[in-house]
């Protein structure tokens, strides 16, 4: 339980160190998210592939994909309440180790602040 705690203070922090987002350009997310698509699906008929699909993680809860086998250090942050709102989304396409530290993806993040909000802007649609 201490753990989870210090994990999600940790995931906290990052996301309200993240700045505000303004809404993105869903069209050039949709160009930034190729970076993704090797791991990642979104739409009608996507798949989960090395990572989750991820429709409807806007606003979601983290680790609710039943079909999904997510990392214990993931699964013990969304048991604290890890909710994949736009600051924690940003923080995480930024950095994802500083969100979830012992996570499986390996992605080193965005370091555009524009990318990433178009990219959450497209993430949105699905």
């Amino acid at each position: 339980m201490k753990r989870t705690l210090t994990y999600l203070v940790m995931a906290m922090g990052v996301a309200a160190a993240s700045p505000v987002l303004a809404e993105g350009d869903a069209a050039a997310g949709e160009k930034v998210f190729k970076k993704c698509k090797a791991c990642h699906a979104v739409g009608e008929d996507a798949k989960n592939k090395v990572g989750p699909v991820l429709n409807g993680v806007v606003g979601a809860a983290a680790g609710q994909k039943e079909d999904f086998k997510y990392s214990s250090n993931l699964l013990e942050l969304a048991e604290g309440g890890l909710t994949w709102d736009e600051e924690t989304l940003a923080a995480y396409l930024t950095k994802p180790k500083d969100v979830i530290p012992k996570g499986k993806m390996s992605f080193a993040g965005l370091k555009k602040e524009e990318d990433i909000a178009n990219v959450i802007a497209y993430l949105s649609g699905f």
